[in-house]
């Protein structure tokens, strides 16, 4: 088998093979003619702001409840004693949002059982819910929301019982 110039295919792919050769031994050195638009006002590695900190602190159902989104206030929420800062969803999770019902409490149970219903949530000055009802596929469903959320959005602290400060 040898190699046949004559077919416009083998042509097309020497010629081809020729001219990367000749791009990677002899590259442009010319300077572009426009500045990109992302330079023109300079570079700074800072950011415009700093995003506000926030501090890894015990939480009960009482104390989380406050940060429902509403008025523009942070947003956290609880799957089984792990509270995530969830702002940055405030789409999903804040007023009007989908699971808004979330926002500022324990989402467990409707998390294990895949229902955003507002009969899901331990009413706040009750004991935390045991989860010991729970099938293992569900158990199985809320570990997986607890990865998901753990990759998403920053853990910020742990939910406690009401007198356990």
């Amino acid at each position: 088998m040898s190699f046949d110039l004559t077919t416009p295919v083998n042509t097309a792919l020497l010629l081809y093979i020729l001219y990367t050769v000749q791009r990677i031994l002899f590259p442009s050195n010319s300077v572009p003619s426009t500045v990109p638009i992302e330079f023109k006002s300079g570079y700074s590695w800072m950011p415009k702001s700093h995003p506000p900190t926030l501090l890894f602190k015990t939480y009960t159902p009482k104390t989380l409840e406050p940060f429902n989104g509403e008025e523009g206030k942070r947003i956290l929420l609880a799957i089984k004693g792990v509270v995530y800062d969830v702002t940055a969803g405030r789409n999903f999770y804040g007023p009007n949002g989908m699971y808004a019902n979330f926002a500022g409490r324990d989402a467990s149970r409707g998390m294990a059982k895949q229902s955003f219903d507002v009969e899901m949530l331990t009413p706040i000055d009750q004991p935390l819910d045991k989860l010991e009802d729970l099938t293992s596929e569900e158990i199985e469903s809320m570990k997986g929301w607890m990865d998901h959320f753990s990759s998403k959005y920053i853990v910020c602290g742990r939910l406690v019982e009401n007198d356990a400060t």
